[in-house]
């Protein structure tokens, strides 16, 4: 597991240029390669998957093309967990003998228990080369100094630092410091890349404007990665950060079960390109189990193409995104995915409407002049009919009536998800800020807060 610095510096445009600008049909040949193999490494190693794909009636040999992959059956996160309490410590989706584990990050679950993900030593190394190929095309380079602020307990974001490590830069540790020192570090240091989630990179850049901080004179950040929540790829959320540190904002995208960054946004930042060499994307509708065209929205279904330690075939991973195979302005041919749009069990049905937070917020954070870009959601049941509440607060700059923007906002709520609200208008600053994952939606139908 150790992090060797790259001896020599790759082109200046990409870490591997020859994997990373290959055609789509070299892709579909190097992902079915490494499908076929990873296939047979799950049936031999875990005995869930032997079982499992037997009583379905599928093999590993029966694997010709891409599509066949869709023979085989999912798993969930539900499943994962389950299977690792009744076959403890790690399940038996395992593969490989408990001696060839050598790290775990682990996500806590509504049971409590946290459900661990194993890694070996090359599955570490390969999930460490992917952080600094995915870093490099977001335009971090040697010369940088990265200030990593996501957890380093059991978290899997966290040894994501080792990615900005391996490829040269200047990293700092930093985990979840409180604000304030935080941003002393920033200063100190002189960072110029921070990583965080997209609701604490607004907070952080309002606490250093209340302690008196000129951002854009008395830091360095040029680049601000972001990940855990929708905004990174909802463009107005984005380019309100970027106006608030004056520096380019990057989203990525990871998840516990398979590793830190499974995607993440170049420098032309249109949509986050994955890494097919690592992961086999599906995108399908999630009535039907039916993949759906470039540019819908369907369900993430992941399959490992190299993870030993714990093959992930077919996960459903609940969140809702789009995407492309065109190639991106940067050159690079790997699938992009154009953003998340929500999780399945974050989708609010309004009226029997679907709604997604992450449609609300594209029009709160649109126009900073109007809005601060806070907003919460309160959903209710009156005579048994469902009714939206939308809470947003109005700019410090907007100067009309509270009536004029509610009428406004209910316009564009209309055009976007295309049902009715009421809208509450707050003074700036009534909300509480988030300092790790914003919740926005208050739903009082059944006392969840999400």
């Amino acid at each position: 597991m150790a992090i060797a610095l790259q001896s020599t510096a790759p082109d200046p445009a990409y870490w591997d240029q020859k994997l990373e600008t290959q055609s789509r049909a070299d892709w579909d040949r190097l992902k079915l390669d490494l499908l076929k193999s990873h296939l047979r490494h799950a049936y031999l190693g875990s005995p869930y998957y032997h079982r499992t794909w037997d009583a379905a009636g599928v093999h590993p040999d029966q694997v010709k093309s891409l599509d066949d992959l869709r023979r085989f059956p999912f798993i969930d996160k539900k499943l994962v967990r389950d299977r690792q309490i009744a076959v403890p410590p790690f399940g038996d989706l395992v593969a490989v003998p408990e001696r060839d584990i050598v790290y775990i990050s682990a996500s806590s679950g509504s049971t409590g228990v946290p459900t661990a993900s194993p890694f070996t030593a090359q599955d570490f190394d390969d999930w460490i080369d992917y952080e600094a190929r995915q870093f490099w095309s977001s335009g971090l380079r040697p010369t940088d100094r990265y200030c990593h602020s996501l957890n380093f307990s059991l978290f899997v974001g966290g040894p994501c630092v080792l990615g900005a490590q391996k490829l040269g830069a200047l990293t700092v540790h930093a985990g979840t410091l409180p604000s304030e020192k935080l941003l002393a570090i920033l200063q100190q240091f002189q960072a110029t890349t921070i990583w965080t989630t997209p609701s604490y990179a607004w907070y952080l850049g309002e606490t250093a404007i209340k302690q008196g901080l000129d951002i854009q004179k008395d830091l360095a950040v040029n680049k601000v990665i972001v990940c855990g929540e929708p905004g990174g790829s909802i463009p107005e959320t984005r380019s309100r950060i970027e106006a608030l540190w004056g520096a380019d904002v990057y989203d990525y995208y990871g998840l516990s079960d398979i590793f830190g960054s499974c995607a993440g946004m170049c420098e032309e930042k249109d949509g986050l390109h994955w890494a097919e060499d690592h992961i086999l994307v599906e995108v399908l509708d999630p009535k039907t189990g039916e993949p759906v065209a470039d540019g819908e929205r369907g369900e993430l279904v992941l399959t490992t193409l190299k993870k030993s330690a714990r093959p992930m075939i077919r996960f459903r991973t609940n969140d809702i995104v789009s995407f492309t195979k065109e190639p991106c302005r940067c050159g690079r041919t790997s699938m992009r995915m154009l953003g998340v749009h929500g999780r399945l069990d974050d989708m609010l049905i309004i009226k029997g409407v679907n709604v997604f937070p992450s449609d609300v917020e594209a029009i709160v954070r649109k126009d900073h002049a109007l809005y601060t870009g806070e907003y919460r959601l309160i959903l209710e049941r009156v005579n048994h009919l469902d009714r939206l509440t939308v809470e947003v607060e109005k700019s410090h700059l907007y100067q009309g009536s509270d009536a004029d923007l509610a009428a406004r906002f209910k316009t564009s709520l209309k055009a976007v998800t295309g049902i009715m609200g009421e809208v509450s208008i707050l003074a700036p600053e009534t909300l509480p800020r988030a300092t790790h994952k914003a919740k926005r939606v208050e739903d009082r139908r059944t006392g969840v807060w999400s």
